[in-house]
């Protein structure tokens, strides 16, 4: 008997290369950033009871440093599949990184497959972790790409802003690329927030709307976050 296609996003067949995530892929990811960013660093997690139990979500997190992925996925109270540059997936690292459920990018291009995987994610009702800013940088979420907006409104996923602080003050003396050893990483989670106007528009208007609502509400928090840690 022939077997029908496992059908995607808009009647789409689903293949090996658009094929959602693994969920259980996720969690592995996490259960191994546990160990290493607390074997390693002394996380201190403020506002994790804000994160929803349940549904589909985006941490929003600003980026200053290769770490702050990794400690989200560590610390966050939920799985989360993060979209990474592609040029990350390299030797061994590629099938680590697919295998515990992350999400290759090409920056460079629109990716569609990164795309439809990123919707599937939240169409199974999971998280998707962004870094707006696109790459690294000062981490204050000054330059967002539209990225967010577009998978906030068309995934009807609420935002929660995460801000990672303290990743950069010091540079450790075995490893200098890391933060010293057993040093303190704050990371704070803000309250979710929808980033539609309730509309259901996806027009490229609606979109920028969405973006800079989106701005104010990130840049608040870090500000709340900044005053809370003291960083």
């Amino acid at each position: 008997m022939r077997r029908h296609p496992r059908r995607g996003e808009a009647g789409r067949a689903v293949t090996s290369t658009t094929a959602v995530p693994s969920q259980r892929g996720a969690e592995v990811g996490r259960r191994i950033g546990v160990g290493l960013m607390y074997g390693l660093f002394r996380p201190r997690v403020l506002g994790a009871w804000k994160v929803p139990a349940s549904g589909p979500l985006i941490f929003a997190i600003n980026h200053s440093h290769n770490l702050d992925g990794p400690m989200v996925m560590g610390v966050a109270p939920r799985p989360t599949h993060f979209l990474i540059k592609k040029e990350a997936f390299v030797g061994p690292l590629d099938p680590f990184l697919t295998g515990i459920g992350q999400l290759k990018v090409d920056r460079d291009t629109t990716d569609r497959t990164a795309i439809t995987r990123a919707l599937g994610v939240l169409d199974n009702g999971g998280v998707l972790g962004i870094f707006p800013e696109g790459t690294r940088g000062e981490g204050d979420f000054a330059a967002l790409r539209a990225g967010l907006a577009y998978f906030a409104v068309r995934g009807g996923a609420p935002i929660v802003p995460v801000a990672v602080l303290g990743s950069t003050q010091r540079r450790g003396r075995l490893i200098k690329a890391l933060p010293p050893l057993r040093s303190r990483v704050d990371v704070v989670f803000g309250d979710a927030f929808e980033a539609g106007d309730g509309s259901g528009r996806r027009t490229r208007k609606a979109l920028d709307e969405a973006t800079e609502r989106i701005q104010k509400q990130l840049a608040a928090h870090l500000e709340n976050a900044r005053r809370l840690t003291g960083r």
